[in-house]
């Protein structure tokens, strides 16, 4: 017990770094998510196939290969990114392209009729988008946001490759240094915490918004 007591204000500095990165990546990829996902609805072949290659790229190749591309290769071109803004850009375009085809997925599966009715109604695209489309598509995939989200919890711990102190990285220190693997056991633990924390936020989540079934 106490050496759990004199690890662990190393541990949670680390977890500190992790949620950082993870809260930033959730605030800007989600939005762009969104974004790419009604832009990916305009008939314009050149934007489509633009946004058809970035999808394709993210989800094809290893996101660690994308943090090791934008920390140690894009230098050689110029472009120099220190660790944190490198991870968080490589997580944000990874993550994005995911949520990009989730929002796609729950926008083409609102009957075209809706839109019909919308314009019946003298709605403008933006009020169509807002109050009929939007909250019938945040129902259809929230399971599949958050699961996304628990696997970013998860993927957070990549950032170490690049350097930055996260919990993995302070529970590595702690068990090379003392030869003993508690603080690998303790960081899985505050894993297990986290993501305990978004599963109860999506079930409330999902309640919340169990009116438009």
């Amino acid at each position: 017990m106490s050496y759990i007591l004199q690890v662990l204000p190393s541990l949670l500095n680390g977890a500190i770094a992790t949620l950082q990165v993870f809260c930033i990546v959730i605030i800007l990829s989600i939005p762009l998510g969104a974004i790419l996902a009604f832009l990916m609805q305009i008939r314009l072949k050149p934007l489509q196939w633009l946004l058809t290659l970035y999808v394709w790229v993210m989800r094809g190749t290893p996101l660690l290969l994308q943090l090791i591309f934008f920390y140690y290769v894009l230098p050689s071109v110029g472009i120099v990114f220190d660790r944190m803004p490198a991870a968080i850009l490589a997580f944000t375009l990874n993550y994005a392209a995911y949520f990009a085809e989730i929002f796609r997925g729950g926008i083409e599966a609102i009957p075209k009729g809706q839109y019909e009715a919308a314009k019946v109604l003298k709605f403008s695209q933006l009020q169509t988008i807002r109050y009929i489309i939007l909250p019938q598509v945040f129902k259809i995939v929230m399971p599949s946001v958050f699961n996304e989200i628990i696997n970013l919890v998860k993927d957070s711990s990549l950032v170490y490759v690049l350097g930055v102190g996260d919990l993995l990285m302070a529970s590595k220190i702690a068990a090379n240094r003392d030869a003993t693997l508690a603080p690998m056991f303790i960081a899985g633990a505050i894993y297990l915490i986290l993501i305990g924390v978004v599963t109860v936020i999506s079930k409330r989540a999902e309640k919340k918004f169990s009116y438009y079934r």
